[in-house]
């Protein structure tokens, strides 16, 4: 079809300068025509920020102004003085024989890809939801992949925060890594809130300028491991980027920069509340998704952050009345040995061992632990007990406690769940002080179980329908304080042969749909992970019961980011947000 064979005769043109602007639709498609200054103009019905119709604006100095929001374009071209607003869609125009003939099918300016990739680009850097959201979604409908959209959101990020990697980064991080739980819609949603915490995370924020790595590739992978320690030791931020940067660009693998990294966030005892090593593992699960390659954009991120945490042995509470700092500074000086005596033995946990970390007597939680090394326990093995140590804490949270006591028993299961994580990417008995610093966390914990939340009972009918449970549940998230209903339900969906998937989905969907904090999203990601780790029917009940009740100790917010993603959704199917009398 030749392009002329495209145009579609619209209206007399005449007609249209009386009128001055005319509403049509052709081939389905909603323009508004404007005669303005000697000129035909048409552009898209659809005000491409909210959908408001553009033929109800107004026009002066060739300038288009749209009525609900004031978002302005460029009439000849449709280009916004408002980036928030997006550009709008022009058409080809032809006058013939005293009408107007528009092409209402002409070629994009770029592809969707290439276009909502821009649009992501601006959506960050100016810190702008609406935009964030349609591009996500954009970018989902033209077949992007979501670890190319991850990409561009962790490159971002690294890049636009001075202080380097944060909870933006880790929300994206850890939203990617559940996108398999959820289902499809879902998934947008869950790239749309870690993309917009992202935006957040870095709004008036200076750049990070890189350091570069030392001229050599001499060194050998022991003596930089050395060097970035001490450079972290002394609290060197730009020594230790530059010995980071040596590593990576020398080709050392992921679990090497992970072994480095992992090192010097445990040489001092739970950094941060456990943040800083959270950060090192969010950090090398988001590489596993975009690329490796991408490393030295990445990880120098986390420098700052290992450099200037506070150190736990430096408070009261691993000081008194117990020197928790001192018990295991005696421990870890005896680690080769034990590594050594356990290295011919295969361990696996004895019965009660979840009960002794628990315990009230932190001399038997240490003896526990060091009598698994001197059996064999791997690091690996061993993180995963202490992880589901932690994760009964917050299953069993007494609700008499303070509310910000939740953060408490939360950052302990994340550390811990980090610990867990790293220790499957590399084998460094480095990761073995992870382990003792979470289990130090279980005991200092003890007090937010007195008394402890029981675990819901068996669910009296095992044969009832799951769904009512899963259904129950979903409803206690739009009440304040439903924190035991919602573990019950949870648990008693699994007691009567509710698929755990199914579970985690619905409790997915939950999470999205919130204006969720940071540690929110944390303690699902790290739920999950550790649910799908377990073949323990019992131990997939208490893990995902501690997701639902520290959900519903945080349910419901005010849903605003949801409102923006059902915005921009519904823009995306080309649906009206705006009728006549007011907006929906």
């Amino acid at each position: 079809m030749s392009s002329t064979d495209r145009f579609r005769e619209v209206v007399p043109v005449d007609e249209l300068e009386r009128a001055g602007r005319v509403q049509t639709t052709v081939d389905g498609r909603s323009l508004a025509l404007f005669h303005h200054e000697g000129e035909v103009r048409v552009v898209d019905n659809r005000c491409p920020h909210m959908g408001f119709p553009l033929s109800q604006g107004s026009v002066e100095d060739g300038v288009l102004t749209c009525h609900w929001h004031h978002a302005r374009f460029e009439l000849s071209c449709g280009d916004t003085f408002d980036p928030w607003a997006d550009d709008v869609r022009t058409f080809p125009v032809e006058v013939r024989d005293g009408s107007v003939y528009v092409d209402p099918h002409p070629e994009p300016d770029a592809p969707p890809a290439e276009h909502w990739s821009t649009r992501l680009e601006d959506g960050l850097e100016q810190n702008l939801r609406l935009v964030v959201a349609k591009s996500a979604i954009g970018l989902v409908d033209a077949g992007v992949s979501e670890d190319e959209i991850t990409e561009r959101g962790v490159r971002f990020g690294a890049r636009y925060r001075e202080s380097g990697w944060g909870p933006g980064l880790t929300i994206l991080a850890a939203m990617r890594n559940v996108l398999s739980d959820l289902a499809a819609e879902d998934r947008k949603r869950a790239l749309y809130q870690g993309l917009v915490h992202v935006g957040d995370d870095c709004a008036g924020e200076p750049p990070r300028f890189d350091q570069e790595p030392f001229d050599t590739d001499d060194v050998p992978f022991a003596r930089l491991k050395e060097w970035f320690r001490e450079n972290v030791e002394v609290r060197d931020a730009d020594g230790a980027e530059r010995v980071l940067r040596t590593a990576i660009a020398n080709g050392a693998d992921d679990a090497r920069l992970a072994e480095m990294l992992a090192a010097a966030a445990t040489d001092h005892r739970y950094l941060d509340a456990g943040h800083a090593l959270d950060f090192v593992n969010k950090a090398c699960e988001a590489l596993d998704r975009v690329g490796w390659e991408h490393a030295g954009a990445v990880l120098p991120s986390l420098v700052d952050g290992l450099a200037a945490a506070s150190r736990a042995e430096e408070t009261s509470s691993w000081r008194q009345p117990v020197d928790l700092a001192a018990m295991l500074e005696g421990t870890f000086s005896d680690l080769d040995s034990l590594v050594a005596e356990g290295s011919e033995s295969n361990w696996s946990a004895p019965d009660g061992f979840t009960e002794t970390l628990l315990a009230e007597d932190p001399d038997a939680v240490v003896e526990a632990l060091e009598d698994a090394i001197r059996g064999g326990a791997s690091v690996e093995a061993l993180a995963g007990e202490v992880a589901f140590a932690a994760a009964t804490r917050v299953a069993r949270f007494a609700t008499v406690n303070e509310f910000s006591d939740w953060n408490t028993v939360h950052h302990t299961f994340t550390y811990a769940n980090a610990v867990h994580q790293l220790a499957r990417r590399t084998e460094s008995t480095d990761l073995y002080r992870g382990v003792f610093d979470a289990a130090a966390n279980v005991y200092l914990d003890r007090f937010l179980n007195t008394p402890p939340a029981p675990l819901p009972d068996p669910a009296s009918d095992p044969d009832a329908d799951p769904s009512a449970h899963l259904d129950a549940l979903v409803e206690t998230f739009d009440a304040e304080g439903e924190v035991n209903e919602a573990g019950e339900r949870a648990a008693h969906f699994l007691d009567c042969g509710g698929d755990a998937a199914l579970l985690r989905e619905r409790l997915g969907a939950a999470l999205l749909r919130e204006d969720a904090g940071f540690h929110t999203y944390q303690a699902l990601e790290a739920g999950f992970a550790q649910a799908r780790l377990r073949e323990d029917p019992e131990e997939i009940r208490t893990l995902l019961v501690a997701v639902a009740r520290y959900l519903g100790a945080h349910f419901p917010t005010r849903r605003e980011r949801e409102q923006t993603f059902t915005i921009a959704a519904r823009l995306q199917r080309g649906e009206k947000l705006h009728v006549d009398g007011g907006s929906e």
